[in-house]
């Protein structure tokens, strides 16, 4: 495996060595490397590029690594990836992706992921983002995820985009039944040009079903973000959406958060804050020996851990 590919499976999926366990190495276009186990099975799909994982019911404590990576330019990857985890499995999923484009032509990923969680089921799911290279070439992510949740199933999911990225569309949608959890934790950094939009959809049908979705970004520089939530309780339930979000320079961020509220007992909350470094905070770690540009990283790093 050559360095370049070492390094981009470190950073986006904290590989530092081929996983034990179930994966599928994605690198190009084409297939890299791939192992399946007793509980979890990965099979190419015959009508389209992409996998179904099945995670056989009781699993416990296991996980599955889908990393994709680009290494060259002109490559405008699609790929459909389906998650079918049974009931009772509590299970870990690492799907990063990472684009070294040193060339002066777009590498473009779209990876569109669904996901069918069984009852009581419980996953985790990591999807971190990076791109390096020189700046001629674009690097564009663009995930898809939708999420089906059957009756007291869990989903996490942490979505994290912290550098070198163009261009990334993010779209996740989501339908709970009852007693699910949903729980979404969104880190995105922007510079330069660049530009990442969000959007989440999440609709409550079940009795006493719940989402959680917190995004915390930085745009710097002459970069765009745009983060639009849509949470719909039509039962019993409770929505809670909170939008964070740091500019510097001539940067924008615009927040868009949105509940609907179509029964009566639905208990739905927005918050959106959104403003430059406090310079309180910057006076006090320069006072500490800190330069004015280890102050803003030191408080940037923070506020995205």
């Amino acid at each position: 495996m050559d360095e370049i590919t070492k390094e981009l499976l470190a950073q986006t999926s904290n590989l530092h060595e081929i996983p034990q366990g179930a994966y599928n190495i994605r690198k190009n276009g084409q297939l890299l490397a791939r192992n399946t186990t007793a509980a979890i099975q990965i099979v190419s799909k015959t009508d389209q590029d992409g996998i179904d994982i099945i995670i056989a019911p009781n699993t416990q404590n296991q996980s599955v690594h889908i990393p994709v990576v680009i290494t060259k330019g002109g490559l405008n990857d699609l790929v459909y990836n389906n998650f079918y985890i049974g009931e009772n499995c509590d299970v870990l999923i690492v799907a990063g992706c990472g684009i070294h484009n040193d060339s002066d032509q777009s590498s473009t990923h779209n990876g569109i992921h669904t996901f069918h969680i069984g009852k009581n089921a419980k996953v985790k799911y990591v999807e971190k983002h990076l791109g390096l290279g020189n700046n001629a070439g674009a690097k564009n992510l663009n995930p898809t995820t939708q999420i089906f949740m059957e009756e007291n199933s869990s989903f996490t999911m942490e979505t994290i985009q912290l550098g070198g990225v163009n261009y990334a569309d993010r779209k996740t949608n989501a339908t709970l039944k009852a007693h699910a959890t949903l729980i979404i934790n969104e880190k995105i950094l922007t510079t330069d040009q660049q530009k990442a939009l969000t959007n989440f959809t999440v609709e409550l049908v079940g009795d006493d079903s719940k989402v959680e979705v917190t995004s915390r970004s930085v745009a710097k520089n002459q970069s765009f973000q745009a983060f639009n939530s849509n949470i719909i309780g039509k039962a019993q339930c409770f929505g809670h959406v909170e939008c964070d979000g740091i500019i510097s320079d001539q940067a924008v961020i615009n927040s868009t958060p949105q509940i609907s509220a179509q029964d009566v007992n639905a208990m739905l909350v927005h918050e959106a804050a959104i403003g430059k470094i406090s310079a309180d905070q910057m006076i006090k770690l320069m006072t500490l020996g800190l330069t004015q540009e280890q102050a803003e990283a030191h408080i940037i790093s923070g506020f995205l851990s």
